[in-house]
Parts: structure tokens; C-alpha cells; sequence
């Protein structure tokens, strides 16, 4: 089997972000001792996490306020006082995605 071109660190870094972007069960807890083992600093890590959630979370909002439209629950949502789902604005060109709470960028 040929070697990977991608340091196996670059690999569980991946492959953490992709299970909690997808909200996998397993939640990449084996791929974040994995990271510890290589040495990867928490900080590191926490940056990963930080900017996978927020791809998550700002998927899954915007998702959600797809679906309200579609389903016209948006009037439904305003005759019960309840807040609207988040409107998202059609972002820059250059812009690939909002940085994270913690001021991380996703690009």
C-alpha cells in the first residue's frame, strides 16, 4: 500500500473536523488522542474544534431558515411571537464563510 501524501497529524486533524461537522456519534474522540499521541498542542486542537462547530452550527441555521421559508413557517413563527429563524445575508464574493466566535477563520 502506497504511503499517504498527507502527514498522518493533517489526517486525524481532518478527520476530527469531519466528525463534528457531521455530528458524528463517535464525536472523533479516537482521532483527538490520536493528535495528543503526535503532539499536536491543545490550542491546535481547540482552533479544529472551534472552526468545525461553527461550519456545523451555521449550516444547520441556515438549513433551518431554508426550511421555514419553503414551509412558510416564518408567518407562523410571527402570529406565535416566536423569533424568526436567522436570516444570512448573500455574502461577498471573496468571502468564504464568517469567522467563528472565537475570531477563526474557516478560509
Amino acid at each position: 500500500m502506497a504511503e499517504s501524501p498527507l502527514h498522518p497529524s493533517i489526517v486525524a486533524l481532518v478527520s476530527l473536523a469531519a466528525n463534528i461537522a457531521a455530528n458524528h456519534p463517535k464525536k472523533g474522540l479516537c482521532q483527538l488522542e490520536r493528535l495528543r499521541g503526535f503532539g499536536i498542542a491543545d490550542e491546535q486542537i481547540d482552533m479544529v474544534v472551534d472552526i468545525a462547530r461553527h461550519i456545523r452550527d451555521e449550516a444547520g441555521q441556515m438549513q433551518d431558515a431554508a426550511f421555514d421559508e419553503e414551509a412558510k413557517l416564518a408567518a407562523v413563527a410571527a402570529a406565535a411571537a416566536v423569533p424568526p429563524a436567522p436570516t444570512f445575508d448573500t455574502p461577498a464574493k471573496a468571502a468564504c464563510c464568517t469567522p467563528t466566535a472565537k475570531g477563526n477563520s474557516c478560509c
